[in-house]
């Protein structure tokens, strides 16, 4: 699925990667070439079985594609601990060529542009382990509390290539959708994302689940979890909920998961209809903490509100809901929905995200929990480094996307000042981008348009910089004096102050200003930073 213009992409990371240290293997991976551009990505097919005995993986994934450009090469991805066994054209077998994890695959009679091809890839092998699942890549084989197997996935960062052949960008999702067919030991039930299409005993000692996904789909989401589960099944306003729990947990799932119906009525008020409706929305309880696998978020909280039974913030308003529920559940808006073309650009899924959570407290909670949520949350910017990385080679920026990019928004918000319009431009953000594959320009053009402000410089100081916005404030003569410190130059941004307890909207700028306001002390200058966040220099 291409959204994009891949020149402007190609330019841009030319221009970010020149002055960094990044090798051949990131540029394979993260970078847009002609092998990857010269072919649209219609449906995946993924056919194998694992062993969890052996944590082997024996398979094939049929890749049918559109030819955008003549070209005689493409590019697909699988890493190279994983065994090609055979690449499959027109009853032929293909030649290829492997460079780290990239597979470049000729085509003898060449490709002709319009025209729709399907290959036929098998592999297998055993595929990376993950160490800390989600945040290294890899699998997850545990056993639950029975000693029964229990197994997961997640790699986002890493790349889906980890365990399967595929088109390894977020440039490019099937545009027909995908069927996930796994095949795993009788006892045990695989579930992957979309609906469930059947299951069939192989008589083998296996059974194989099929499932179906008809939205488009990227690759990170795409996923098995394999264990011996109980299903629940539910319905909310006409959208399915399907719970998969290992089976000792059911009940306590079963009132935990109540939670996910006020969340459906807040996200889809705010945010728009959920985008996957007919793939349904499952949780999924894994042997890792969470991942936004889209229409089957993987769920690893232990049934604790919080995060991991602790709270981000530090408020205690964060014990006040199931942080996992919430955070990736609000990815199937941002992130999956609405994706980042690049990996560089990630705080488009993390950042509005890691708003959501905002967003469902203040629906639950009311607006002073969800500002002192807020704030609590700056506590986790190290800022220290900027939040959007290089592109074009599979880096992203800092982890700051997570808290400063909803502290971004958060401060968007209450820069625009008027929220009826700011949860209509949020709204339409959603459902404009609902599907497509954008970058931070587009966002920031979005934003600028839909509030008719320039709020450029505004995104440009939080994301491509280390520090936040430093208002410098003083007291001279009793007046108050106050000035920006930024490293974006003309830099204009609204902030609201309490002066003896009535509020006041300052217009700072990178010069010197006066107010006309008499000021005692610089003590009785209060800046709004549940609101706003901007650090503050009392000189």
């Amino acid at each position: 699925m291409k959204k994009l213009l891949y020149l402007s992409i190609i330019i841009a990371g030319f221009q970010s990667v020149s002055a960094q240290n990044f090798t051949r293997k990131d540029s394979l991976h993260g970078g847009l070439r002609p092998e990857r551009t010269c072919f649209d990505v219609q449906r995946y097919d993924l056919n194998i079985k694992i062993n969890p005995e052996e944590r082997t993986i024996v398979g094939y994934n049929e890749i049918a594609f559109k030819v955008v450009e003549n070209s005689s090469k493409i590019q697909l991805d699988l890493f190279d601990n994983m065994t090609i066994d055979s690449i499959i054209h027109n009853s032929k077998k293909l030649d290829y060529k492997r460079e780290f994890n990239a597979v470049f695959i000729d085509f003898p009679n060449g490709l002709i542009a319009n025209s729709s091809e399907k290959i036929r890839f098998y592999y297998s092998g055993k595929p990376k382990v993950a160490k800390n699942a989600p945040w290294d890549g890899g699998f997850v084989f545990k056993k639950d509390k029975e000693n029964r197997h229990w197994i997961g996935v997640a790699v986002q960062g890493t790349g889906s290539s980890l365990w399967y052949p595929v088109k390894d960008t977020q440039t490019d999702e099937p545009d027909l959708g995908s069927k996930i067919s796994v095949a795993v030991p009788n006892g045990l039930m695989n579930v992957s994302n979309g609906r469930f299409l059947g299951s069939e005993d192989l008589k083998n000692g296996y059974t194989r689940w099929d499932w179906e996904v008809k939205n488009p789909i990227n690759n990170y989401d795409i996923t098995v979890n394999i264990a011996d589960y109980a299903h629940i099944h539910d319905n909310h306003n006409g959208l399915d909920l399907d719970y998969y729990v290992l089976k000792y947990n059911e009940e306590k799932a079963r009132k935990h998961f109540e939670e996910v119906k006020p969340m459906m009525d807040c996200f889809q008020a705010k945010f728009g209809k959920y985008p996957f409706a007919d793939d349904g929305y499952k949780l999924v309880e894994t042997p890792y903490l969470g991942m936004e696998h889209q229409s089957a978020v993987a769920y690893g909280n232990k049934y604790l509100k919080g995060y991991m039974g602790s709270d981000l913030s530090g408020t205690g308003v964060g014990l006040l809901f199931d942080y996992i529920t919430i955070h990736e559940s609000g990815h199937e808006w941002f992130g999956n929905s609405i994706t980042s073309a690049d990996i560089a650009d990630m705080w488009i899924h993390e950042g509005f995200t890691q708003y959501t959570e905002i967003v469902f407290i203040e629906c639950q909670f009311g607006y002073e929990k969800a500002m002192k949520y807020a704030r609590g949350l700056n506590r986790n910017v190290a800022n220290d480094k900027p939040i959007i990385g290089p592109c074009c080679v599979n880096q992203e920026g800092s982890g700051d996307m997570y808290p400063k990019g909803a502290l971004l928004l958060n401060t968007l918000r209450h820069v625009i000042n008027n929220d009826e319009l700011w949860w209509k431009i949020i709204l339409k953000y959603s459902e404009t981008y609902r599907h497509k594959i954008i970058d931070t320009e587009t966002v920031v053009n979005f934003f600028n348009k839909e509030s008719k402000m320039n709020l450029t410089p505004i995104f440009d100081q939080y994301l491509r910089y280390k520090k936040i916005p430093g208002l410098e404030i003083k007291v001279v003569k009793n007046k108050l004096e106050y000035q920006w410190k930024t490293d974006v130059a003309d830099f204009n941004m609204p902030v609201d102050i309490k002066i003896d307890g009535k509020e006041i909207r300052l217009e700072p700028t990178n010069k010197a200003k006066k107010s006309k306001f008499k000021v005692k002390s610089i003590d009785d200058v209060e800046v709004l930073k549940s609101e706003f966040f901007v650090n503050v220099f009392k000189v």
